[in-house]
């Protein structure tokens, strides 16, 4: 399965963050056990995920399970929980006994709510108990259900949080940053973002850089691609790529085979 390209959510259980959390994690996700026997059929597959640069935990409630991130190989024990920045492309090799927990970060996040900066975890496989405590991982792991997971891991969140409660001005302004540019329709080069934010451009590379850990020019083009693309699989006919800041389609194709390596018409249906 290719992210994207393959409706991977169907294997998953999903739910939003608490409010006070919504800026600083995308969703908790929770693979099916029933939903992925039923699509593996007693099988192995991999499930490939394109750069996002948005730090994700894997608490592995399962079977073992090896993960390649870039061109490096991992094997991942049933007891072994780790952290990927998602800076590259990232496959995980998943088994008929797969169960995985998922916390899904925006760019910042992690700072924001534990202290960690996440331009540190580049091109790693980190660890997930070495940045929140062995003692809070074992009771998500022993407990009953998903809903009472999210739980435990929002409120152990939420502590940390109302404890740092220091508002970053670098994430502030990437955050309104990838907001003007998503109110755009993507079109908005560099020069023009740090002329809405009234810094100048050299002031927005710092930030992103500090931030996230790449140039907002590679961030936009990984965004706006995604988005586009996202778009685009849900519905061909009622695409337009200058809604995403694209001159046309040829354009789209264009970025498509950069973001993802693979050509559109190799997917189509």
């Amino acid at each position: 399965m290719i992210e994207i390209f393959d409706d991977i959510r169907k294997i998953y259980k999903f739910s939003a963050p608490c409010p006070e959390l919504s800026d600083y994690i995308e969703f908790f996700s929770e693979s099916s056990s029933e939903k992925t026997n039923e699509y593996l059929k007693g099988e192995s597959f991999t499930v490939k995920m394109f750069p996002s640069w948005r730090p994700t935990f894997y608490i592995n409630l399962g079977a073992p399970y090896h993960l390649s991130l870039g061109e490096k190989q991992y094997y991942i024990r049933p007891e072994k929980d780790v952290l990927i920045l998602r800076d590259s492309i990232v496959e995980r090799h998943k088994l008929p006994g797969d169960h995985i927990l998922t916390v899904k970060f925006f760019p910042g996040g992690l700072e924001e709510i534990l202290g960690i900066n996440q331009i540190k975890m580049a091109d790693k496989v980190v660890d997930l108990d070495t940045v929140i405590p062995a003692a809070i991982i074992q009771k998500v792991r022993s407990s009953a259900s998903f809903e009472e997971r999210i739980s435990l891991l929002q409120n152990y969140f939420l502590l940390t949080y109302k404890r740092k409660r220091t508002r970053d001005h670098y994430l502030k302004l990437v955050q309104d940053t990838i907001k003007i540019y998503s109110s755009s329709s993507m079109q908005f080069n560099n020069s023009q973002l740090a002329e809405k934010m009234f810094v100048t451009s050299k002031t927005i590379n710092r930030y992103f850089t500090r931030v996230i850990g790449t140039t907002p020019k590679n961030y936009f083009f990984i965004f706006r691609a995604r988005t586009a693309l996202s778009v685009y699989v849900a519905n061909k006919k009622l695409f337009a790529p200058a809604d995403f800041g694209y001159y046309d389609m040829s354009h789209f194709y264009k970025d498509v085979m950069k973001f993802t390596g693979q050509k559109l018409t190799k997917h189509s249906h």
